[in-house]
């Protein structure tokens, strides 16, 4: 009778273990599927239109207006600026003003951010960025760029594909898959990502001289994804900063933030 008892325990213990593994499956599933599925809402936040006094500009294509904001017309020498997830780069506008006089700067609303129209997404980025950059040449006989967190990934695929003659980076990373599966390790971001931001895989072919600033204290993007992508680049072309005592979103309000930039595009 005690064997009978024994087995029937072990059989419910067994069918207890099933039913909690199932369960945990189902929670894994759906919560990959949600992740899936809202990923392009949990990876861009899109800025509201702010008004404001500058010049700007508008670009249309893909059925999408961008607008972007010009300041310094009329100068020889010009800089792009794609800045971070969430940031409206109006806000950058009058200090972009002080550091750089003698160049004309663009700073372009994502589609879908500060009154540009659209979805925010990758292939959307990028494109934007090729046609930006043509019309900024008809006007500028050379383009630097500078490209903050989010704009880092979009800044290196530019420098890809276009003569850039020199490039920022704040904040940068290797790849977004790179920074999800760091952030979500137990599901395979490498599969599920749409938008990949893969900077590492482009670093052979750039060509422009580039400047990397670092926030010490980085909670957005660890520093081991601003080292891998900086390990790419051949020592001579690349010169690293880091700024002390600052983070991921208050790097910009340090004093060497735009000197750095300053110095760096003025020489």
């Amino acid at each position: 009778m005690g064997h009978i008892i024994n087995c029937n325990t072990a059989r419910l213990m067994k069918q207890k273990t099933r039913k909690r593994m199932l369960y945990i499956l189902l929670i894994y599933v759906l919560a990959g599927a949600v992740l899936f599925l809202y990923q392009r809402k949990l990876l861009y936040f899109p800025t509201a239109k702010i008004s404001h006094d500058y010049e700007k500009q508008q670009l249309n294509h893909d059925n999408v207006t961008l607008e972007v904001i010009v300041l310094n017309q009329g100068q020889k020498e010009a800089i792009i600026y794609f800045g971070g997830n969430a940031e409206s780069v109006v806000y950058s506008a009058k200090n972009f003003l002080a550091a750089f006089p003698q160049q004309t700067v663009y700073l372009l609303n994502y589609r879908g951010y500060g009154g540009s129209s659209g979805q925010p997404s990758e292939k959307g980025f990028f494109a934007d960025s090729l046609l930006l950059f043509d019309k900024v040449l008809e006007k500028q006989s050379t383009i630097a760029v500078i490209g903050r967190s989010l704009g880092s990934g979009v800044a290196t695929y530019l420098a890809s594909k276009r003569p850039v003659k020199k490039m920022a980076l704040i904040s940068p990373f290797d790849s977004i898959r790179s920074v999800a599966q760091n952030n979500f390790m137990i599901f395979p971001m490498f599969l599920m990502l749409l938008d990949k931001y893969d900077s590492i895989s482009r670093v052979k072919d750039i060509k422009a001289e580039t400047i990397v600033l670092i926030a010490e204290n980085d909670e957005v993007i660890p520093r081991i994804h601003s080292q891998r992508l900086i390990d790419e680049f051949p020592a001579e072309q690349l010169t690293v900063k880091i700024i002390a005592d600052s983070r991921h979103n208050d790097i910009s309000e340090k004093v060497e933030y735009y000197q750095y930039l300053k110095d760096y595009f003025n020489n």
